[in-house]
């Protein structure tokens, strides 16, 4: 799996993840986020390898090395991880250029 493929595999699975919750009167707030990270799943299959924010991202260590079949495993950290729980909306591009500031002030 490419570092792309990986990034936009973590955010679908992010994606279901807010699916999946139940909560009385969060006033659409699942599906919002749910939408806005299916959203940058596609966004970010898109990118290619060697886009900036692709390395920006490889630069702050949110990719494991590449190993089996598996390739690249996105992993932004603890805090990139609850930036994206929490992510509603706005533009992929937004959410992937924060990222790489939240896992380096974590690492």
């Amino acid at each position: 799996m490419s570092r792309s493929e990986s990034l936009a595999a973590y955010f679908r699975a992010q994606a279901r993840r807010r699916l999946d919750r139940v909560e009385s009167n969060d006033a659409g707030r699942n599906a919002r986020s749910a939408l806005a990270l299916l959203d940058a799943a596609a966004y970010a299959a898109a990118l290619p390898d060697d886009d900036p924010l692709i390395e920006r991202l490889a630069e702050a260590g949110c990719f494991g090395a590449p190993g089996g079949e598996d390739g690249f495993v996105f992993d932004p950290g603890p805090e990139g991880t609850r930036m994206v729980r929490l992510w509603e909306g706005g533009e992929p591009r937004e959410l992937i250029l924060a990222l790489p500031t939240v896992a380096a002030t974590t690492a």
